[in-house]
């Protein structure tokens, strides 16, 4: 009995000629022969034939130099040893010098001008940034000064309408009240010899008579060319005498009467030259003060004070009205 058990089952699937681990056998061997050259048969693209070369590289810059070698045995003969420094200084490179490999087939010197121009590009650029955030700081500045311009104008017309306006008041309260002489400033509506002179006018608003006489005049030209029968021959001179005043304007024989009144619009005038040639700020303040002293009436207050101390107005600038 002891001798049957010691014989092996028949049925258990334990084979003697099984291959004993570590043995490659022949299906392996050939599975793994066709896996090397089907590795060995594609082709190993740009990238990964960088990779390799790199890691190569960077394996030898790794490996310290091989004692074995002859570079190291001639170095040896000068008393270098292994993890020194080369040359006598302490301080001096123990590593090898970083390699920079260029990949392209541009010429040398050529990538340090690219970097240059494209240093210069990026230079160019903040400059570009920065002068048009000037352009826009004088842009606006520039809009605001001309807003501000305008709107000085505005004060300084309505400042001078004022003027002439208290100007008749008190003209015409002069002659209502009393036997009227005119004064320096009561002089705007006096004439010579039944003709308006314009140097008589106060210079603070001398500019708005003259524009108004000015359009009067351009407007009697305009009906004077519309209304003639012979605008177009204004030098032809009737032969009959018996024409009158009337007749020659309406025939165009006279156009010298248009401008009869308007004796001095064609005079230079040097003085109110010379008062326009000044800051709008400054005339507004030279109206307004007359304002202030000749009528008792401020202009930012739109009032007109009973007496020349004027209680009540906080100043005499538009900023003490605020």
């Amino acid at each position: 009995m002891s001798q049957s058990e010691e014989e092996d089952d028949y049925m258990s699937m334990v084979f003697d000629d099984a291959p004993k681990a570590g043995k490659e056998t022949s299906l392996q061997r050939r599975a793994r022969m066709q896996k090397e050259g089907e590795a060995k048969a594609r082709a190993k693209t740009r990238a990964e034939k960088e990779a390799e070369t790199e890691a190569a590289r960077e394996a030898g810059l790794a490996t310290a130099l091989d004692s074995s070698s002859k570079g190291f045995k001639m170095m040896a003969k000068f008393g270098f040893r292994q993890g020194d420094t080369l040359g006598k200084a302490e301080d001096a490179r123990k590593e090898p010098i970083h390699l920079s490999m260029k990949d392209d087939r541009s010429g040398l010197g050529l990538e340090s001008e690219r970097k240059r121009k494209l240093r210069e590009l990026v230079e160019e650029a903040e400059k570009e940034v920065k002068r048009s955030k000037i352009e826009q700081v004088d842009y606006r500045e520039r809009v605001r000064q001309e807003n501000e311009e305008k709107r000085l104008g505005v004060e300084l017309y309505n400042a001078q309408k004022t003027a002439e306006r208290l100007v008749e008041e008190d003209d015409q309260s002069a002659r209502e009240g009393q036997e009227w002489t005119p004064t320096s400033e009561y002089k705007s509506r006096q004439t010579i010899s039944g003709k308006r002179s314009l140097q008589s006018i106060n210079i603070l608003w001398r500019r708005l008579v003259r524009n108004r006489l000015e359009k009067e005049r351009d407007r009697k030209r305009r009906q004077h060319f519309n209304d003639s029968l012979s605008s177009t021959l204004p030098t032809y001179i009737s032969a009959d005498e018996d024409e009158d005043a009337d007749d020659k304007l309406a025939l165009g024989h006279d156009v010298t009467a248009i401008e009869d009144d308007l004796e001095d619009l064609s005079d230079e005038d040097l003085e109110l030259e010379e008062f326009e040639a000044q800051p709008l700020a400054e005339r507004l303040q030279k109206v307004v003060v007359y304002l202030r002293e000749a009528h008792h009436y401020c202009f930012w207050c739109k009032y007109r004070y009973s007496s020349a101390t004027l209680d009540g107005c906080p100043g005499i600038t538009e900023k003490d009205h605020d």
